[in-house]
């Protein structure tokens, strides 16, 4: 249930105009400086306002538009009006939530959530081991890190745009072997992490016609060591 606030997200110089613009709104004005967006996103999940105030200005920009798609795709925020506010003007407006893609919707998003399943459809048909955090691969030729892997699919976190069904190349190099092979975007979600200043692609991948046993000795040398 939404909480009588609103978070007010604009730049400082901009904040003090914009919050007289908004206190004829009922509740309390929560201030969150646009410079600061991993605490604002804390904030937003933590008090489930009735409503996110977003200055026009920062709202055109691409952090900003990174914001609004990151809260537009969280489903625990779905009681949460997003409005687009101007701190010169009466301008205003409901930025209206379009539909998603249902895999970006099956579980919560948060700032730094845990790791999800493989196939968060349940149909996950191999068992995965997490992988060191210092393994990456390569998406499209894209470094992308490496969450963990199986014989038919892995999950990754990447800086580069993934999407639910995009055909994609992955390769995996190391003092042993260089596989490579094709594979299909499972599903995706997008995240900003915190300590991160641009957003990132969660995914997960199916490998089509991928070199099993090689996949089964990369896994074997690069996996959480704490691992049973």
């Amino acid at each position: 249930m939404s909480t009588e606030c609103t978070v007010v997200i604009a730049s400082p110089d901009l904040m003090g105009a914009l919050c007289d613009r908004l206190r004829t709104l009922p509740g309390e004005l929560i201030s969150c400086p646009d410079s600061d967006i991993p605490r604002a996103i804390d904030v937003i999940v933590e008090r489930r306002p009735q409503r996110v105030a977003v200055e026009r200005l920062f709202a055109a920009t691409s952090r900003g538009a990174a914001l609004l798609t990151r809260l537009k795709a969280d489903p625990t925020l779905i009681d949460v009006e997003i409005r687009i506010v101007s701190h010169d003007s009466d301008y205003s407006r409901v930025s209206p939530r379009r539909p998603v893609v249902e895999s970006v919707t099956t579980s919560p998003i948060a700032v730094a959530d845990p790791a999800p399943e493989l196939d968060q459809r349940g149909t996950r048909r191999a068992q995965r081991a997490v992988m060191m955090e210092t393994v990456e691969i390569l998406v499209d030729g894209n470094p992308a890190r490496l969450i963990d892997l199986s014989p038919i699919g892995a999950q990754v976190l990447s800086g580069s745009v993934l999407k639910p069904n995009q055909r994609v190349r992955v390769s995996m190099v190391d003092e042993r072997v260089t596989l490579r092979m094709q594979a299909t975007v499972a599903w995706a979600r997008f995240e900003m992490p915190k300590g991160r200043p641009a957003p990132m692609y969660r995914a997960g991948l199916e490998f089509g016609g991928a070199d099993a046993d090689g996949i089964g000795g990369y896994l074997v040398r690069h996996r959480k060591r704490d691992q049973g």
